[in-house]
């Protein structure tokens, strides 16, 4: 893989799917579904951590052929994409064949796939269908995480809801 492959999430999506992985989009993409203007460079899920989803996982990853991320090398450092490996960690960021990925198993202010899981909302894109956090959900991770960038979406975000029939 050379430099950094652009964000594809049609791709990421369709091998998730393919794949059966049990996950949460969280971040920009998931706001993005539910009229959240950004651009990212990057897709942000929250798998189940159970040992046949991180199974699943480690099979998509690999498909994606994922490395870990690191500024100073554009393409990745290889590492052992493994069921037990990605277990071990709170956070990998990730490039991949069809861009960056991060996997956050407890992103800021939740606990988790479950918690995440109750209030997502289910959409259907490029043909699968996925789990995304719900903008109150991203909101709280957001707030929780406090980066100027959080605090900046945040705004936006909170008028988002507050125009929506049931928003407040």
């Amino acid at each position: 893989m050379p430099e950094t492959a652009p964000l594809d999430p049609e791709r990421i999506a369709r091998v998730l799917a393919k794949h059966a992985v049990d996950y949460v989009l969280i971040g920009a993409l998931a706001a993005r579904l539910q009229g959240f203007p950004r651009l990212t460079a990057d897709a942000d899920i929250t798998p189940a951590r159970d040992p046949e989803n991180l199974e699943r996982l480690a099979a998509a990853l690999r498909e994606l052929d994922a490395r870990v991320f690191t500024e100073g090398v554009p393409a990745g450092l290889v590492f052992d994409c493994s069921a037990p490996t990605l277990g071990r960690a709170e956070l990998w960021n990730l490039v991949t064949s069809a861009g960056r990925i991060d996997v956050a198993f407890v992103p800021s202010g939740t606990e988790g796939y479950a918690d995440l899981a109750t209030g997502a909302v289910r959409f259907e894109v490029f043909g699968v269908e996925l789990l995304a956090a719900c903008l109150r959900d991203i909101i709280r991770s957001k707030e929780a995480a406090d980066r100027p960038q959080d605090r900046q979406d945040v705004l936006v975000l909170r008028e988002i809801l507050r125009r929506e029939p049931d928003g407040s």
